[in-house]
């Protein structure tokens, strides 16, 4: 029989294990499963004993699991799941209990959070999805051992073996984040060095990624926000400090990327950790993430007095009309004129930008580019937008165009939905046309020439995956090299700058 009260905590790869050496984009790019480390560092507060297997850090890993399952025999099997990677952990479920029968799959992250009762009704291998944060919810659950779920809020479950199913609701209020422990780094085999922030957006290593807060008062028409809803909940100033004084003399981390939607959004606690990070050094850095509204000239220099090294905006596009479809406050002017007060400190920018909202056209995507390219922008990224469930969009993406809602695909890198108007064809090659233009500019060109002595290690990581960046260009760029001088185009070929 599985044993109560232990759990094993699995973060899907998403894709086939043998892929996982030739993506460019996971090579690049290997980020903690935060949220598994944070449901383990508080089950185990409450004498639940759990195990974290990382997919996509160690992609060829369910030998790892049968095997885990087999000599510990836990009762439950928790899977964290984006949209892309559901599907691979309904796999791994259905590998479970070939495994072990009896074990009880549970399932959380925004695409559950999202469809709620759409996944136990279309998959019989998920038994308990958790709906929103999961703290309290999983650990009910499993002290409960799964007897007693309608007792337990923020779950759905089935009414019996083939009855309806049922949500319990919303939890009443969201965690105090300063009464959790820290995320159970150590459990996270390899860590850190198992773990990649992306290339030439750090200065040293190790590092490693943080969250700070959870939510975001904004409500974009493209942003899912099933988990933590409009909430915006963060830690102190000095939970903070202590998170990376923890990091830092416990692995050795010396660089951190706050992964928080809107680091600065609460001034006060920001200008408190910059404070303490001034008057009682770790010889750290970091890098986060602002929105325009939320900095000014003098926040900025505190930041980068206290060791901030680069600072990432949404830009998402630089067509004021198209913006205003879909983004609250969409102020261009203002957005530039911070971008430049960035630079201005010393602080590396990138910019954050999507391709094929509903209602673009070329000469919106043109209107991005010369707006990215008139800016002192060091480091972009483009996404094919994606409609999420549980993004305001989504129920009402297929009025706006065509949509292929293949789960596997819904990461970013697949144009999955095209507007009225366009084809996916011609959004693939204007998306190239961007990124192409972009690394042919020669202050660009220069800037990452700079990485040689302000980022070593990242000089070094793009030298030993060029073969696999070598393929991914080649790939992605077989057919927009058929139509990138064609009449439709011609700006887009001079843009540069």
């Amino acid at each position: 029989m599985p044993t109560p009260e232990k759990i094993l905590l699995v973060h899907p790869l998403g894709y086939r294990a043998d892929a996982a050496g030739k993506d460019i984009t996971r090579l690049a790019n290997i980020m903690p499963p935060l949220g598994l480390a944070s449901l383990a560092a508080y089950m185990e507060q409450r004498s639940i004993s759990s195990t974290i297997i990382d997919c996509f850090a160690q992609p060829d890993s369910d030998q790892a699991i049968r095997q885990f399952l087999l000599d510990q025999r836990p009762a439950f099997i928790g899977l964290s799941c984006t949209t892309s990677s559901f599907l691979d952990g309904v796999r791994i479920a259905r590998l479970a209990k070939d495994t072990l029968p009896g074990i009880r799959a549970v399932f959380g992250g925004p695409h559950v959070s999202a469809l709620k009762g759409r996944i136990l009704e279309e998959f019989p291998e998920v038994d308990f999805t958790v709906v929103g944060e999961g703290e309290e919810t999983l650990t009910e659950l499993v002290q409960s051992r799964g007897e007693a779920p309608a007792g337990v809020k923020g779950l759905i479950y089935r009414d019996g073996a083939d009855g309806p199913t049922v949500f319990t609701g919303y939890r009443p209020q969201g965690l105090e984040l300063d009464t959790l422990p820290f995320p159970a780094y150590e459990k996270l085999a390899g860590f850190p060095d198992a773990y990649k922030l992306p290339i030439f957006n750090y200065p040293t290593v190790p590092n490693t990624s943080c969250i700070s807060s959870r939510g975001c008062p904004y409500a974009c028409s493209y942003c899912d926000r099933s988990v933590f809803r409009r909430s915006f909940r963060f830690n102190s100033a000095d939970y903070l400090y202590a998170h990376l004084r923890y990091l830092n003399s416990r692995f050795g981390v010396r660089h951190i990327n706050f992964y928080d939607d809107q680091f600065t959004f609460n001034r006060a606690r920001v200008e408190a950790f910059a404070d303490l990070m001034l008057s009682q050094p770790l010889g750290m850095t970091f890098n986060c993430a602002v929105r325009a509204e939320h900095i000014d000239a003098d926040l900025v220099r505190r930041l980068k007095a206290a060791g901030c090294w680069m600072m990432s905006l949404g830009i998402e596009s630089g067509d004021q009309e198209l913006l205003a479809h879909h983004r609250q406050n969409p102020d261009l002017d203002l957005l530039a004129g911070r971008i430049r007060m960035i630079k201005a400190a010393g602080i590396r920018t990138k910019g954050l930008l999507m391709i094929g909202l509903p209602g673009e056209t070329e000469q919106s995507i043109q209107r991005s580019m010369d707006y990215v390219f008139s800016l002192p922008v060091d480091d972009f990224n483009l996404a094919k937008f994606t409609p999420f469930p549980g993004s305001p969009l989504y129920e009402r993406i297929r009025e706006e165009g065509t949509f292929d809602e293949d789960w596997e695909k819904m990461d970013c890198m697949h144009f999955q939905f095209v507007t009225h108007g366009m084809t996916r064809e011609r959004l693939e090659d204007l998306f190239q046309a961007f990124y192409r233009a972009h690394f042919k500019r020669a202050k660009v060109l220069l800037g990452y020439v700079a990485m040689l002595w302000r980022s070593p290690d990242s000089w070094l990581r793009f030298l030993a995956s060029l073969p696999s960046f070598l393929r991914f260009t080649r790939t992605t760029t077989r057919f927009a090299d058929k139509r990138l001088n064609d009449a439709s185009a011609p700006r887009i070929m001079d843009s540069t700058k």
